[in-house]
C-alpha cells in the first residue's frame, strides 16, 4: 500500500512537472478581448506607477514560472561547456528563437523534462509492481526527455531553412528591381527588410545592423550565408562577394541569380511531384487495394463457399 501511495505521489509530481515545463515555454497569444481590456484599464486607471504594479499586471506564468525556469537554466548552464552553449545559442537563433528561448532555457528544458518523465516512468513501474517495467519506463522517460527537445529544435531548424529557401527567389527579384531602378545594394536590402516580415528578411536585417556597426559588407554577407546553412543563400552571397571583388555590376549578377533560383525552384517542384507518386504507393497497397479486392472477390468467394458446402 505504501508503494502505491508513493507511486501515486510521484506520478502527480511528474505530471505537474511536465505540464509546468511545457506551459512555461509555450507562447500565449493574447486574444482581442485581452487587448481591449488592457487598453480600457490603462485609460481608466492610468499607467502603472510602480514596479510592483507592472509585475502584477503580468500573468502567473510570466511572474513566477518563467523566472523560476530561467534560474534553473542559469544554474545548469554553469556546468555546460562554453562551446556547447555557443552551439545551442546559434541553433536557437537560426531556428528563430522559438518561444523566446535562450541557451539556458533550452538546457533547463532538457533536464527538467528528463527528470519529470523519469519520475513518471518510475511511478508507472511502481503501480505495475514489476521491477523490470519500472527500470524500463524510467530509462525510456529519461531518454525521451533528454532527446525530444533536440529533435524539436532540429525540426524548427529545418522548417526555418525551408522558409528561407522558398522566399529567396522573390527577395532576389525585389533586389533586382531596386538595383536596376538606381538604388545601391544596401538600399535595396533595406527595402527588402521593410517590405517583408519573414526569416530571410530577419537575416538581411541582422546583416545590415552589423554593417551599420562598422563590420565590412563582404564579411557580413559571408557570415550570413554561413550562419543560416542554406546552400542556395550561400551561393547567392558568394556570387555577390565575387562580383564586388572583380568589380562587375551587381545588377547583372542579381539577374543571373534570379534566373537560376527560378529554374531551381521549378526542378525542385518537379522532384517533389515525382516523389509524391512513390509516397502514395504504400497507402494504396495497404489501404485501397485490399478494400478493392474484398469488394471484387467477396461475392465470388461467398458463391464458391456455398457451392463447396452444397457439394
Amino acid at each position: 500500500m505504501a508503494a502505491l501511495y508513493l507511486a501515486t505521489i510521484l506520478g502527480v509530481l511528474a505530471a505537474v512537472g511536465v505540464f509546468t515545463t511545457v506551459w512555461s515555454v509555450m507562447p500565449r497569444r493574447p486574444t482581442n478581448a485581452d487587448l481591449v481590456e488592457g487598453r480600457l484599464r490603462i485609460y481608466e486607471k492610468g499607467l502603472p506607477l510602480t514596479l510592483s504594479e507592472i509585475e502584477l499586471r503580468q500573468s502567473f506564468r510570466d511572474r513566477v514560472v518563467r523566472p523560476a525556469f530561467k534560474r534553473i537554466g542559469q544554474l545548469i548552464e554553469q556546468t555546460t561547456p562554453v562551446k556547447a552553449r555557443q552551439q545551442i545559442s546559434l541553433k536557437l537563433y537560426i531556428a528563430g528563437r522559438p518561444s523566446g528561448m535562450a541557451a539556458g532555457d533550452f538546457i533547463a528544458l532538457r533536464y527538467v523534462l528528463t527528470a519529470a518523465l523519469c519520475l513518471s516512468g518510475i511511478a508507472v513501474g511502481m503501480l505495475m509492481g514489476n521491477p523490470l517495467a519500472l527500470a524500463t519506463f524510467a530509462a525510456v522517460g529519461a531518454v525521451v526527455g533528454m532527446y525530444a527537445p533536440i529533435f524539436w529544435l532540429r525540426s524548427k531548424l529545418r522548417r526555418r531553412r525551408a522558409h528561407i529557401q522558398a522566399d529567396l527567389p522573390d527577395v532576389i527579384d525585389v533586389l533586382v528591381v531596386c538595383v536596376e531602378a538606381g538604388l545601391t545594394f544596401e538600399a535595396a536590402v533595406e527595402r527588402v527588410v521593410e517590405k517583408y516580415d519573414h526569416a530571410l528578411s530577419e537575416e538581411f536585417g541582422r546583416m545590415m545592423q552589423e554593417i551599420r556597426l562598422g563590420r565590412p559588407r563582404l564579411d557580413a554577407l559571408n557570415e550570413m550565408g554561413q550562419r543560416t546553412g542554406v546552400e542556395e543563400l550561400n551561393h547567392f552571397v558568394q556570387a555577390i562577394i565575387q562580383s564586388e571583388q572583380l568589380g562587375s555590376g551587381v545588377s547583372r549578377i542579381l539577374r543571373i541569380q534570379s534566373d537560376e533560383m527560378r529554374l531551381k525552384r521549378l526542378v525542385m517542384a518537379q522532384e517533389r511531384g515525382a516523389r509524391a507518386s512513390l509516397k502514395m504507393l504504400l497507402p494504396m497497397l495497404g489501404c485501397i487495394f485490399p478494400t478493392l479486392w474484398v469488394i471484387l472477390l467477396g461475392p465470388a468467394a461467398l458463391l464458391a463457399m456455398r457451392f463447396l458446402r452444397g457439394g
